[in-house]
């Protein structure tokens, strides 16, 4: 099936696929659904229809997994809705935490044309307004702001839920990703990080979310948090 045949719902699907794999989360039914705040028989549904439609495979353990063709789709929609985000952005000049909803909608109307113009409006940029690359291989590897342990530096790399009032949440914090600075206290309730004499304080289930480069590095999980799959329009805190 052709970017043109697939449908909204389908690139909707494809891409909380590639966004569960990205995050190093298992591919099942089940993540699909809290992800997208769908019920269990309706995602079951969709992902027959992704079968057979020849995006996705599912293995021995009911878990699935892109067919090349079903990722070459799945990385094309998600490359245009992260670049919708930048141009909006940079170009339109929209605040960074007010333009994912709006890149949902747009990303299914590009025509190749469009984003070839888009692309050169947004110059070198090669990540959205949160930190997730435009393009397939240039992610750079991150832990959660809530791993890392007082007094170690931080650099902020990206928002891994970005559900609209995360965003906004995130922004009024003062979190962006770049921001550099110390982590300066780590609580059961709170996690804050001191940036030249200042302060940005987010709750710990918050801080999940975040993805950051820490020196020192915490040592890696053997399981990733649960707010990364609550879904792109809830997140706990």
């Amino acid at each position: 099936m052709s970017r043109e045949q697939a449908t909204v719902a389908e690139d909707q699907y494809l891409e909380t696929i590639y966004w569960l794999q990205e995050a190093g989360l298992p591919i099942t039914g089940a993540n699909i659904a809290r992800a997208m705040q769908l019920s269990a028989p309706t995602v079951h549904e969709m992902v027959g229809r992704l079968e057979s439609d020849g995006y996705v495979s599912r293995g021995g353990d009911k878990s699935l997994k892109f067919t090349d063709a079903g990722r070459e789709h799945a990385a094309g929609v998600v490359r245009r809705h992260r670049l919708v985000e930048r141009f909006l952005t940079d170009v339109l000049g929209i605040p960074w935490d007010e333009v994912h909803e709006e890149a949902e909608r747009l990303e299914h109307a590009m025509s190749p044309v469009l984003e070839e113009r888009m692309l050169a409006a947004i110059g070198d940029a090669k990540t959205c307004p949160h930190g997730h690359p435009i393009g397939e291989g240039r992610r750079e590897l991150g832990v959660p702001l809530a791993d890392v342990s007082e007094g170690a530096a931080v650099r902020i790399l990206r928002f891994e839920n970005e559900a609209e009032d995360l965003l906004h949440y995130l922004k009024a914090a003062g979190l962006h990703p770049g921001l550099e600075g110390t982590l300066a206290a780590s609580g059961e309730d709170e996690v804050a990080i001191e940036t030249n004499g200042s302060r940005q304080v987010v709750t710990r289930s918050v801080a999940e979310t975040v993805s950051v480069a820490a020196d020192p590095s915490p040592p890696p999980r053997t399981a990733l948090p649960e707010q990364l799959v609550l879904g792109r329009d809830r997140y706990g805190r």
